[in-house]
């Protein structure tokens, strides 16, 4: 789920008819000065951050004159919070507050469907809540189809003992702010405080929103850069790694770097799962081995060989890890082989420089550890591999006596790449380039790419290999980038085919391109 920021949330508020504060956004104290001579001398100086308990972070203050209001966001701003530095203020009015209520938007896993719940009494955080005054709170599952009228509203919050005005002005908040959620796909959507004003006015004092990862691509006007529910900015290589995955739904890949700045032997392990559960359990068992994950990386939903291959380089760019370990689910539907040929693609690219164990469980394992091992005489680090029989546990121990046992490298590595093309015949992908050296084609005895293609678009031509569909057609899907034809082309050919495969937003050392 992709967060926004208090000020985002209460634009889609105001969209919808909800009164909330006058506000203006600031990015320096300067900004703050003007907007608090706008907005008159009591003003409210609100850091924007995704973390809770701002005010007693310190990220909430206010201010009784437009110079306090500029001392105090050159207090806020750049402070470190739980990773996220403090960028964007939002300075608002000054509200005289009577009363305060909860109002919010739920997804309900067991309704299947959004559940709206309201609070006559606000402030604190939803469960809190629950726990102190139980009926204070009253529930409404939202019909999906029909929406939520403010008559729904206004049953939900007289059950709570609101009555007159209040519960007037309460049922049309409630009705549109399940109109907000539901217009903007969010997961959830809070308005916390809901106060009541000297003025008897209803005003959405604080909200915060987060939208479904799979409908952001509906909402460009969100401006939301990275689709992943984190409580910090994105660092750089989880904007590469959203980029990869952004536009490309064959499967997927989810990258979270969960530390950064570690030296060579601190015990940081590049983590590469494959399904949620089997990547938990291969998670915990590195753990148990007081090794640290670098990241949380999950290829699986059967993605293609070269997004596998993307998210290996991209663990390899985080830092100088001390291992390698791969292990998830055993997944009857993902074919192993693709997963393999975009790790050793990976590896020979990138030499393996440090120990790495690899369980790929699933169909055609055996395969994919064949594929594994051919490789691995060739890799300046070791390199094992295993299938869905090897527990995690014993994938783990493997890798702690590797690591070990293994003399840290003394010098980089050089790229095993093919020569260049001097015959070169290429097509272009859905994400890269393939290049089929003919000159090597023609001294080439097993012809394997025509063999292993797994999509079989390849045929030869007066002995050369070539598409059978058109150039089009590859683009666009036809060519899986299952990569046999470097893969299987650089062990049992002639070595003159690869596939060029980019990933915008890494520096050209840290590709190897």
């Amino acid at each position: 789920m992709a967060r926004l920021h208090e000020f985002q949330a209460k634009a889609l508020l105001k969209q919808a008819g909800i009164k909330i504060p006058r506000g203006i956004v600031a990015r320096t104290p300067e900004e703050a000065l003007l907007a608090a001579e706008q907005l008159g001398d009591s003003v409210v100086v609100k850091g924007q951050a995704w973390v809770t308990g701002r005010a007693s972070r310190g990220l909430i203050r206010f201010a009784d004159d437009p110079g306090q209001a500029e001392r105090m966001a050159a207090e806020i701003l750049g402070q470190q919070v739980e990773g996220f530095q403090v960028e964007t203020l939002l300075v608002e009015e000054k509200l005289a507050i009577v009363r305060e209520f909860y109002a919010g938007v739920i997804v309900d896993d067991q309704a299947q469907a959004p559940l709206l719940i309201f609070s006559a009494v606000g402030g604190t955080g939803i469960e809190e809540i629950a726990s102190k005054d139980p009926t204070s709170i009253g529930k409404r599952v939202i019909d999906v189809r029909r929406g939520f009228y403010d008559y729904q509203g206004r049953e939900l919050a007289r059950s709570t003992g609101l009555s007159g005005k209040e519960l007037l002005l309460m049922g049309d908040l409630l009705s549109k702010l399940a109109l907000v959620a539901q217009s903007a796909d969010a997961r959830s959507a809070e308005i916390n405080p809901v106060v009541m004003t000297a003025g008897g006015e209803i005003i959405a004092a604080d909200c915060r929103m987060t939208i479904d990862d799979y409908a952001v691509f509906r909402h460009p006007e969100l401006g939301i850069e990275v689709a992943r529910e984190f409580d910090r900015p994105a660092t750089r290589l989880e904007t590469v790694a959203w980029e990869v995955e952004r536009d490309d739904y064959r499967g997927t890949f989810y990258f979270i770097q969960m530390a950064q700045d570690f030296k060579s032997g601190e015990g940081v392990i590049g983590f590469h799962g494959a399904g949620g559960g089997g990547s938990m359990m291969s998670m915990d068992a590195v753990l148990r081995k007081n090794y640290r994950l670098a990241d949380f990386v999950d290829t699986s939903g059967n993605p293609p060989a070269s997004k596998v291959y993307r998210a290996a380089r991209i663990i390899f760019a985080q830092g100088p890890i001390d291992g390698y370990f791969a292990s998830g689910s055993g997944v009857a539907s993902q074919e192993q082989y693709h997963s393999a040929r975009g790790l050793v693609k990976a590896f020979l690219e990138q030499p393996l420089n440090v120990p790495a164990v690899i369980r790929l469980g699933g169909n055609a394992e055996e395969r994919a550890i064949a594929i594994l091992e051919r490789a691995a005489p060739l890799l300046p680090a070791p390199l094992e591999a295993y299938g869905k029989d090897d527990s995690p546990d014993f994938c783990a121990s493997r890798l702690d006596e590797l690591i070990r046992l293994t003399p840290r490298p003394t010098a980089t590595p050089q790229p095993i790449l093919p020569p260049a093309a001097t015959e070169p015949y290429q097509f272009d992908t859905v994400t890269g380039q393939v290049t089929l050296d003919h000159a090597a084609c023609r001294s080439c005895e097993t012809k394997i790419c025509i063999e292993t293609c797994v999509p079989q678009i390849l045929k030869l031509d007066d002995g050369l290999p070539v598409l059978s569909i058109t150039r089009e057609q590859a683009r666009h899907g036809g060519c899986t980038e299952c990569l046999a034809c470097q893969v299987e082309c650089y062990f049992e050919g002639a070595q003159g085919g690869y596939i060029d495969l980019p990933i915008p937003g890494l520096a050209r050392e840290e590709t190897g391109a």
